[in-house]
């Protein structure tokens, strides 16, 4: 099979170190080398060479808290599902057809902004779309992330927002997990907390008992499904923490204990998300929306957005995973805008760039549980890759604007190629 060489420019390989000049060989869908510095040697005949000057080749990235079943993409803005001000969607008698269309849309537009792979937060509805999403863009049928698709979120709150009635206690858990794993989901999503978004002070409503969580961590376990949860309350990240949950969302009010707890899985496959996209959206630029500041401090975004950017140092500093995934397809934060998370990372959590970057590329392979092969450049890993003009370590807002995104690889098959690069069909500076 012919070789693809991408020479002449930098390197940043995903483990969060500084970039270096270098070639990345790629053949039958894997990385086979990576090398520091531009060999002069002849390459094979057939090789292809893809020149690089001046532009960073990287891992694809990799969306930690994907909604692709959510209405509002780049160019296709959707106002009426907009919590608490507008929810109108869903008396519009949306088929499944329509979500699996509108789902495929979004794949492609994920796709087309740099993300090679997407680990769900949770369907939109109750119906399979992303099982069924999942298996066309893994069989080719359709163009998008590879994808861990995950069910509806399961509240166990009477009042909840919108989801059908639900009994609880432990039977109607392990029930509901059965379900879910029969259907093909591969993640299931309880709301182990409310939120102040969908009522006053539910951000501190804890909505599961010990017993229930325990109950899911059991079913998750025999039914095959890794578990993920919105959690504000510092009692719902506990129970998601002693209980074996993978992807544990907001952890807003964390207090020491939960921070704690935590830490002391921070080598045992669990991962955090804050979401700060959404709430950082909903604070400085949901007014066309009707999002005012008034309605926005009604929904406990500004205290939930200080909150974080005090929270979320902490975590760093105690070598907790903490992933991108902001929470996109709400008409003030689109999907197609998810590179965004990068810089608020560094803007509000501190973050350098380049541990940014590797927050959405290595961990992102972990949090896939395909660590060993997805995430970094480096031989017999997937052969995911971008290559974006100018170095996004020094301005990470480059992977903003799809116009600087000249490559889009998924193993080893461009899903972009633009004529600004130069690609030839023979290499002679392996």
């Amino acid at each position: 099979m012919r070789r693809t060489v991408f020479t002449g420019g930098l390197v940043f390989d995903g483990t969060g170190t500084d970039p270096f000049p270098g070639e990345v060989v790629v053949e039958d869908g894997r990385v086979t080398r990576v090398t520091h510095g531009w060999s002069q040697a002849p390459g094979e005949q057939d090789d292809i060479l893809v020149d690089c000057t001046g532009n960073t080749v990287m891992p694809g990235l990799i969306e930690a808290h994907s909604h692709l079943t959510f209405p509002s993409a780049v160019g296709h803005i959707d106002p009426g599902f907009n919590p608490p001000v507008d929810v109108s969607f869903f008396r519009r008698g949306v088929t499944p057809a329509d979500h699996l269309a509108r789902a495929e849309r979004n794949a492609r537009i994920l796709l087309d902004a740099g993300f090679t792979t997407a680990y769900s937060a949770g369907s939109l509805t109750a119906d399979s779309v992303e099982v069924e999403l999942r298996e066309r863009i893994r069989s080719g049928a359709v163009p998008g992330p590879r994808l861990r698709a995950g069910s509806f979120e399961r509240d166990n709150n009477p009042l909840h927002h919108g989801a059908v009635s639900v009994e609880t206690g432990p039977p109607a858990v392990r029930s509901f997990i059965a379900e879910q794993a029969a259907l093909g989901f591969d993640n299931v999503k309880f709301l182990l907390s409310n939120d102040d978004v969908f009522t006053p002070g539910g951000s501190q409503q804890t909505q599961y008992s010990t017993e229930e969580v325990r109950a899911a961590q059991e079913q998750a376990a025999e039914s095959g499904v890794w578990l993920n949860c919105h959690a504000q309350s510092a009692e719902a990240v506990k129970l998601a923490a002693r209980h074996g949950f993978r992807a544990v969302y907001h952890c807003t009010y964390a207090d020491e204990e939960a921070l704690d707890l935590l830490e002391s899985r921070k080598d045992d496959d669990l991962y955090v998300a804050p979401a700060v996209g959404i709430v950082y959206a909903n604070v400085y630029e949901g007014e066309e929306f009707g999002i005012t500041r008034e309605v926005a401090e009604r929904m406990g975004q500004p205290q939930c957005l200080e909150t974080m950017a005090e929270l979320y140092p902490q975590m760093r500093r105690r070598g907790i995973p903490v992933l991108p995934g902001g929470d996109y397809g709400f008409p003030n934060n689109p999907i197609g805008r998810n590179a965004r998370d990068l810089d608020l990372f560094v803007r509000v959590f501190g973050y350098t760039p380049a541990a940014a970057l590797s927050a959405a590329t290595m961990l992102g392979g972990r949090i896939m549980g395909m660590g060993d092969e997805l995430g970094l450049l480096a031989p017999g890993y997937l052969a995911d890759l971008l290559v974006v003009r100018g170095n996004p370590v020094q301005d990470v807002t480059l992977l903003e604007d799809r116009d600087n995104l000249l490559a889009i690889v998924q193993e080893g098959r461009f899903h972009k190629a633009d004529p600004a690069l130069k690609l030839a069909g023979t290499h002679t500076a392996a």
